[in-house]
């Protein structure tokens, strides 16, 4: 119960920031891309803030056995860059300079019910879905035939 409580005032935590900054207004992600025109750094200031402090607390967890309401810490344990991982990133953020949005900001505007928002939300859903599906062939054709 505590763990769910813990997400649950991280996300919150995580939506407020968002909403504050402004990175919930996909005319903040498109100024910063404007490069040409009237470009606005303030995704530059929100990202450098976030790479900062989660700097500091990872190097601060590192001194500890275990989280608070985890027996272990989970870290990611592939360090290969892959095709997979290219092509991800890569629609990631096309996604995100087309739309407007990444996952959190996209979230957090759903609240609004804003018909666009919905939209992007369902291509980000499908998005996932076929991601899903690829990988699953990938696997299946990298076992080996009875």
């Amino acid at each position: 119960m505590k763990s769910n409580f813990s997400a649950l005032f991280a996300g919150l935590l995580f939506s407020i920031g968002l909403a504050i900054s402004g990175m919930t207004l996909p005319a903040r992600i498109f100024g910063f891309l404007d490069f040409a025109g009237r470009w606005d750094p303030t995704l530059l200031f929100v990202m450098g803030g976030a790479v900062v402090v989660n700097f500091g607390l990872f190097r601060l967890s590192r001194l500890r056995g275990a989280p608070l309401f985890h027996p272990k810490f989970v870290l990611p344990t592939r360090s290969r860059i892959d095709p997979a991982l290219v092509g991800g990133a890569a629609l990631f953020g096309a996604g995100w300079g087309l739309g407007g949005f990444c996952p959190g900001p996209l979230l957090v505007s759903v609240s609004t019910g804003a018909v666009p928002v919905l939209v992007l939300l369902a291509g980000v859903i499908a998005g996932i879905y076929a991601a899903d599906g690829l990988s699953a062939i990938g696997r299946s054709r990298l076992r080996p035939s009875d």
